[in-house]
């Protein structure tokens, strides 16, 4: 009895695809902006990584949209990176304002491990860089419809008029 065994074909490789490259037409630029952001918020708040300041920035990002109303809202979502204004911008308003230190609080709870006092300096990294890149008048009006104790949180001082 004769007994054959199949002989193997040769393989053929076929090269993965290569991906096509990101559209750099708009898209890029908002990317930039938003790694422009987050850079400085890294920079501000002495974070190890981009993503930690990417995270935290999200974050108190999503806690302020919630307490900014109206125009305030649209022309600060407009005058940040897009990716920034949409975290601003997707927030339901809240039912009702909260001081700076309740602020604080809330981002506290936001940040697995957080404490009030790290949770201020989430909080303060993050908004003082926003102030720079909106500019005083933004910032004021922002202020202006926030309760009090929120300059400080912005990187200004909180004047308030003495009786």
């Amino acid at each position: 009895m004769t007994v054959t065994t199949p002989h193997p074909q040769p393989r053929t490789t076929i090269p993965a695809p290569t991906p096509s490259p990101r559209p750099q037409a708009k898209g890029g630029a908002e990317d930039a902006d938003w790694l422009e952001l987050t850079e400085a918020v890294r920079e501000a708040g002495q974070y190890a990584t981009r993503a930690e300041a990417e995270r935290v920035t999200r974050i108190v990002l999503s806690a302020l949209g919630g307490h900014v109303t109206g125009d305030e809202r649209v022309a600060l979502a407009q005058a940040l990176p897009r990716e920034a204004g949409r975290v601003i911008a997707s927030q339901i308003p809240a039912t009702h304002p909260l001081t700076a230190r309740e602020f604080v609080e809330s981002v506290a709870t936001r940040i697995e491990g957080s404490t009030p006092a790290t949770a201020r300096w989430d909080v303060s990294s993050v908004l003082s860089v926003l102030a720079d890149r909106v500019g005083d008048p933004l910032t004021t009006r922002l202020l202006t419809q926030l309760p009090p104790g929120y300059a400080l949180l912005f990187g200004r001082a909180d004047l308030a008029p003495t009786a």
